[in-house]
């Protein structure tokens, strides 16, 4: 089949390979535009748009979609079907109705649970034990279209949403491989979601990622984890914005004692600091000053000098 694939980050790489390699034809790659990142304000290339000139294959960026240049780009290629993975626009109906067999997009969810643009931030965040991903064929609404399959993915305790993003975004190539080829072979039969279970998984914005100290320790851990590697969690020390990597919630071990306030800072033993919370402590593991690199947390607090009790606010 004549493939046109839509998508932008790393994270949607493992697919474009996936199919790149199979017998189908990807003709050529719909990404977002070129985009200026850095002090220097360089131009950037999408991962995708990358890969697709190294491998010789078209590309196709457009401001937007609702206009007749796309659905008359798109519509020349003659695609039997879109594959879509993390493209990071809606695709309006003009665009949905060109291919021959729709707009299949792979999303790191078992839908209903977490339709949008962040499933697996909130899995975490949320707690889930398990996740997964669906394929679905593209309907105007947010992820409302049918299910043409699915695979799941356990959420181990110390995954941070970078972790198991990329495990999904393998895994998931192969399902959205088997979902095209299925379409091909004819064996492929939508079915409609269910209309109980649905949840939503908005966007996570730098202030969502500013830790909430006064929330129980594992919610702030599973704060931390969702939030990691972006937009990365963070909190103020000396009216400085520091970013954190994982904590850890240590086992009670008996002694007595008040625990420290939330966000207060405390010795916890050689090298190792402890961060109150609204169920007790949580262990930092490393920090990221402004303008330096990620460290463990014992290194950035050498040269400080901490009192007891400094607050993390």
């Amino acid at each position: 089949m004549r493939l046109v694939f839509a998508g932008t980050p790393e994270v949607a790489l493992p697919s474009l390979a996936r199919l790149v390699s199979s017998r189908h034809e990807v003709v050529a790659v719909l990404t977002r535009p070129d985009s200026r990142v850095g002090r220097g304000r360089r131009v950037s290339r999408s991962p995708v748009a990358t890969f697709a000139d190294e491998a010789g294959i078209p590309v196709l960026q457009f401001p937007t979609l609702r206009d007749g240049t796309a659905v008359s780009d798109l519509a020349d290629l003659r695609p039997d079907v879109c594959p879509v993975v993390a493209y990071g626009a809606l695709v309006p109906a003009p665009c949905l109705a060109v291919p021959t067999h729709g707009w299949v997009n792979l999303h790191f969810s078992l839908l209903p649970a977490w339709r949008g643009a962040a499933p697996v931030q909130h899995a975490i965040w949320h707690g889930d034990d398990l996740t997964g991903a669906t394929t679905f064929l593209l309907e105007e609404g947010l992820d409302t279209g049918p299910v043409l399959g699915t695979m799941t993915e356990p959420i181990h305790p110390t995954d941070t949403a970078g972790e198991l993003l990329g495990r999904l975004s393998r895994s998931g190539a192969e399902l959205l491989m088997a979902t095209i080829d299925a379409i091909d072979s004819g064996a492929a039969a939508p079915v409609p979601q269910p209309a109980e279970g649905v949840s939503f998984a908005p966007k996570i914005t730098s202030d969502d990622a500013r830790v909430r100290w006064d929330q129980p320790a594992l919610a702030v851990d599973r704060q931390i984890r969702a939030c990691t590697p972006a937009p990365g969690a963070w909190s103020t020390f000396r009216d400085l914005r520091v970013k954190l990597g994982p904590v850890s919630v240590p086992r009670p071990d008996g002694t007595d004692g008040p625990p420290p306030a939330p966000g207060a800072l405390v010795p916890g033993g050689r090298d190792r600091w402890l961060v109150g919370t609204g169920s007790g402590a949580v262990v930092l593991g490393q920090v990221q000053p402004p303008g330096k690199r990620m460290m463990p947390v014992a290194d950035w607090l050498r040269g400080l000098r901490p009192s007891d009790g400094e607050m993390f606010l």
